[in-house]
């Protein structure tokens, strides 16, 4: 890490998790520890500061002695809502930003966003496993809020629309798409626990 550029982590888990009964995803237990607690371990090590973007069971959340912070509005408006959230409360020059249900995602593969971004000066690097963009997994300059604020404000709210907006790089996982193995079922917990992968519909 750049000793003059400082890093705050993102935790997105702030969604409703349809698909799961409206469980809390980071809150449930992959192999024996909340899935949460995958991702604050991946990114502590080349962060100064983790934040949980969260809108329930705050203080569950709040458990893992990391901030924790809500959305501006109440009306659950996705993964953009929770960035922007994230760019207001800290002074960090950059975001590193993953889902809170990826648990088989590991430092290096954060830090990998980090450094091509640093290294091509784009505003955003954006995870690409081969065939698509995973824009819930990224390296991100804060100076873009004033842009994603307008485009909220505006009723705006796809992720991968509005990256494709910035000044953006791709960071090539198509060696390892796995990776992004996400849980949006107990099905998926399940599998994934007996090491068996998920199907193409447990990406993002």
């Amino acid at each position: 890490m750049n000793s003059q550029t400082k890093v705050t982590g993102v935790v997105l888990a702030g969604g409703l998790a349809r698909r799961m009964n409206y469980q809390d995803k980071g809150l449930i237990n992959y192999r024996g520890r909340p899935l949460v607690s995958y991702a604050i371990a991946a990114l502590t090590a080349i962060v100064d500061q983790v934040i949980i973007s969260a809108n329930r069971n705050l203080e569950q959340y709040q458990q893992f002695a990391v901030p924790v912070m809500t959305d501006l509005t109440g009306s659950f408006d996705g993964p953009l809502a929770g960035l922007l959230t994230a760019m207001i409360h800290t002074d960090a020059d950059v975001l590193i930003v993953m889902p809170c249900d990826s648990p088989l995602i590991k430092t290096e593969h954060l830090q990998k966003l980090l450094d091509l971004r640093a290294e091509v000066d784009a505003d955003v690097a954006v995870a690409f496993d081969g065939k698509r963009l995973h824009p819930v997994f990224l390296a991100i300059k804060t100076t873009l809020q004033p842009g994603l604020q307008d485009y909220l404000a505006g009723g705006q709210r796809k992720m991968d629309s509005w990256i494709e907006q910035q000044k953006m790089v791709k960071a090539d996982f198509s060696n390892e798409p796995e990776i992004f193995t996400n849980i949006n079922t107990m099905t998926d917990l399940s599998m994934l626990e007996a090491g068996n992968g998920i199907t193409e519909q447990g990406y993002y």
